[in-house]
């Protein structure tokens, strides 16, 4: 500890020069030429001011917070003092966190840089700086010699981060995408986590399709990913063969290669789809790589095929969840939902798993799937996925006797109802992520009472007779495209009173389960402003002759 304070001492002595002078600064200096009230650190302010003063509505002024020491301005009144006057202290404040700023000496951060204006002059040079897939932000004081400090060809542990491009030993692994049209573009990049699927039209000919190189497998397996200390290989995981009326046959060995050749005036063996699967580690290194082929066949009439492509990313020893969207839910897709374990000592943690709902291998919200029989209690398990967008009603008939009995009915239609285990949450977003606890909404639960609805014998019990499910969404982001985001869903219960059937007789209840979706968008404010009502009153013969 002495050691500590004398090198926190040390510290601060050699600390440089502040920049600011907070004896200059004054927060609460608002008028021009005039001395505020209560404002100590006024310079407009003379003596007879401050003795008018009741207190200092400024105490202290500082700069930078994070810095490690810093000068304080210290402000108070010596209201003893006849007549009472200002007291004005400059003070040595030392930041004792560990996690501080020793010296602001990087100028540029102080002020802001206004950008290079494009010009004929200047153009070329913007381009080439400004124009690639990535470019850097410092400033050309920071650039060093890196080829020389750290060569390509040093096997330094490398770690990506999202959205960076992955890098192969030639260049980048290649996503062809449209760019300006339809055509595919090749110099798309494959990003870091960033899960696409693309499709884009590609120019043939049948003569010429052994020599095409986007239309070989070899195209884009050939080149290794740059991982840490080792380079890792795609492999192929499957081949199937699309034949030209559309069918697909899985190929039973894909050690094989198959290359694309001229047979009988058809190009066989092309690429046309291409699905890659890599796989990470929590610390951003890949560690395997997949592809997926989709080949077929060409005729010679055709000049230009369609190709798709889609790429993924798992991390290891973690089973892929399904998303819904990217960031904003998609109409049609299902919406994402979970629960937290009970005694789980983190709350952010949320297990996904084929437990949480009932027949729900993905993680979903579902409800009660109609089924042919129309039977309630043979229709336990039957679930069919709450989708994005789609308003949903379901439902099934209970043949209730009087040999039944009340408690293991009701909890018999509640499992019907809800399934065998009901969500907590749900996910604001179609791509929420299970650590990131503020991208899940809580469902509110509500239970509601009706009326009778049997009027004869002695005791009688509640039983659930129907669901409402209503998710609140919005759109979020910009205006050019907004994403759709859950903001509340609330499931409500319906029980009703049932009273006990004389023996012999029986009943038929209708149990139904429904999911409405509200948009709750706040409109767009207009780029126009209405225009003024003018309200006067006109002359009796303004129209005249006219009515």
């Amino acid at each position: 500890p002495a050691d500590t304070r004398d090198a926190a001492q040390a510290r601060v002595r050699s600390a440089p020069a502040p920049v600011t002078d907070v004896a200059r600064l004054c927060v609460c200096d608002l008028l021009v030429a005039q001395c505020d009230v209560n404002c100590c650190c006024d310079p407009d302010c003379s003596a007879e001011d401050f003795s008018l003063f009741t207190t200092c509505s400024v105490p202290a002024v500082t700069g930078d917070s994070q810095l490690c020491s810093q000068k304080a301005a210290v402000y108070s009144l010596d209201v003893e003092a006849n007549p009472p006057e200002r007291i004005f202290k400059l003070i040595d404040q030392v930041n004792p966190s560990i996690f501080c700023i020793h010296a602001t000496n990087y100028e540029q951060a102080l002020y802001l840089k206004s950008p290079e204006i494009p010009t004929p002059e200047n153009f070329d040079q913007l381009l080439d700086k400004f124009g690639g897939a990535t470019f850097s932000a410092e400033p050309d004081s920071w650039n060093l010699d890196t080829d020389t400090q750290n060569p390509p060809e040093a096997n330094e542990t490398s770690r990506y981060e999202y959205g960076a491009p992955v890098q192969t030993e030639d260049a980048f692994l290649r996503l062809p995408s449209p760019v300006v049209s339809s055509w595919c573009s090749d110099a798309n990049p494959a990003g870091f986590l960033v899960n696409q699927a693309t499709k884009c039209i590609r120019s043939v000919s049948v003569e010429k399709c052994d020599s095409i190189q986007a239309l070989s497998m070899l195209f884009y397996i050939n080149s290794s990913i740059l991982a840490s200390v080792f380079q890792v290989n795609i492999t192929v995981q499957s081949i199937a063969v699309q034949s030209l009326n559309g069918m697909r046959t899985l190929v039973s060995s894909s050690e094989v290669l198959r290359l694309p050749m001229v047979l009988d005036e058809l190009c066989i063996n092309a690429v046309l789809g291409v699905n890659y699967h890599i796989t990470h580690t929590d610390t951003g290194e890949i560690i395997e790589a997949a592809a997926a082929f989709v080949l077929g066949a060409i005729s010679k009439e055709e000049l230009s095929i369609e190709q798709s492509f889609e790429i993924s990313f798992t991390q290891e020893n973690t089973q892929p969840v399904p998303l819904s969207g990217n960031p904003g839910y998609v109409v049609g897709l299902p919406v994402r939902a979970g629960f937290q374990p009970q005694g789980y000592p983190f709350p952010a943690a949320f297990l996904f798993a084929a437990l949480a709902l009932s027949s729900n291998k993905h993680s979903q919200l579902t409800i009660l799937q109609s089924t042919s029989t129309q039977d309630c209690l043979a229709a336990q398990g039957a679930r069919a996925p709450v989708l994005f967008g789609y308003n949903m009603i379901s439902g099934c008939k209970l043949r209730i006797t009087a040999a039944m009995k009340c408690q293991p009915l009701a909890q018999t239609l509640l499992v019907v109802l809800k399934g065998q285990s009901f969500p907590e949450y749900v996910a604001s977003f179609g791509n929420s992520q299970a650590q990131d606890v503020l991208d899940w909404v809580p469902i509110t639960q509500l239970h509601i009472s009706e009326q009778m609805i049997s009027h004869t014998l002695q005791s009688s019990c509640q039983i659930p007779v129907s669901l409402g499910i209503e998710v609140k969404w919005t759109k979020y982001g910009s205006l050019v495209n907004p994403q759709a985001r859950i903001v509340n869903v609330t499931a409500t219960i319906t029980t009703t009173t049932l009273k006990q059937l004389p023996s012999g007789r029986e009943r038929i209840i209708p149990i139904t389960s429904s999911v409405v979706f509200t948009d709750i968008s706040s409109p767009a404010e207009p780029s126009y402003k209405a225009w003024p009502t003018i309200n006067i009153k006109l002359p009796f013969d303004f129209f005249y002759p006219f009515v």
